[in-house]
């Protein structure tokens, strides 16, 4: 259930008697090509915890829509500090705690490829602050329950917003870079550049790694429903 329908003595009553499941959604702010909107990622991460929270009764929180995307620059991309972000998330997870939520029962779930390294710091970053028996939160990135290979303003994330928005503008989608043809070694080479401050342009010059001029919104809705399946199993693991 979204957090916007819950009023105080509800929430309260739910976290003591029912001990729900909480998500926080995190996306970014930034350039997704000139078809999709700069929201993008925290578009597609809201929709896929609101239909993981209908579908398992989890609370969705709402979500943080800045990351860190310092690798678009000098495109756009309106970045939040490693430190920040991971001090952000202590504070809600902190008033969380306070409230009686143990934070095993707290799920991180991630729109954005470079917010990876940070969450990755983050069980680091807490184990100071937080007790064993607070426990600490899941982080779990949704690409990751897909078997489509992920792409940025390529096919999956245009099929995805086609699905979701009416704000994709497919005239203007063109083809991006791609990594038909290259070698592993030239592959892992161009990733890593990819995730370098400034490294994306170098690599996809307009903005964009795939083809997003075949996507669908049938297709998107398939992606959806993968990866909403798949973050339940493993929820309720």
């Amino acid at each position: 259930m979204d957090a916007s329908e819950l009023y105080d003595p509800e929430f309260r009553e739910l976290i003591k008697s029912k001990k729900p499941t909480i998500i926080i959604p995190v996306g970014s702010l930034e350039q997704h090509g000139a078809h999709l909107p700069i929201t993008t990622d925290s578009d597609i991460v809201t929709e896929i915890a609101s239909r993981l929270g209908k579908k398992c009764g989890f609370i969705v929180f709402p979500t943080i829509s800045y990351g860190l995307s310092f690798e678009h620059f000098p495109l756009t991309e309106i970045s939040i500090r490693d430190v920040d972000y991971r001090s952000l998330l202590w504070n809600i997870l902190l008033h969380v705690s306070i409230m009686g939520v143990n934070l095993n029962s707290v799920i991180i779930l991630n729109g954005h490829h470079g917010n990876l390294k940070a969450l990755d710091k983050l069980p680091t970053y807490l184990k100071p602050y937080f007790s064993l028996h607070q426990g600490m939160p899941r982080c779990y990135s949704y690409w990751r329950f897909m078997e489509h290979e992920f792409d940025h303003a390529g096919f999956v994330e245009t099929s995805i917003m086609l699905a979701i928005s009416d704000k994709v503008k497919m005239k203007k989608a063109k083809k991006g870079f791609t990594t038909k043809g290259l070698s592993e070694e030239e592959i892992r080479r161009i990733k890593k550049l990819s995730t370098e401050r400034g490294g994306f342009p170098k690599v996809a010059k307009n903005g964009v790694w795939g083809d997003p001029t075949g996507a669908t919104k049938k297709d998107g809705e398939k992606f959806l429903a993968e990866i909403v399946r798949n973050l339940a199993k493993e929820c309720q693991t």
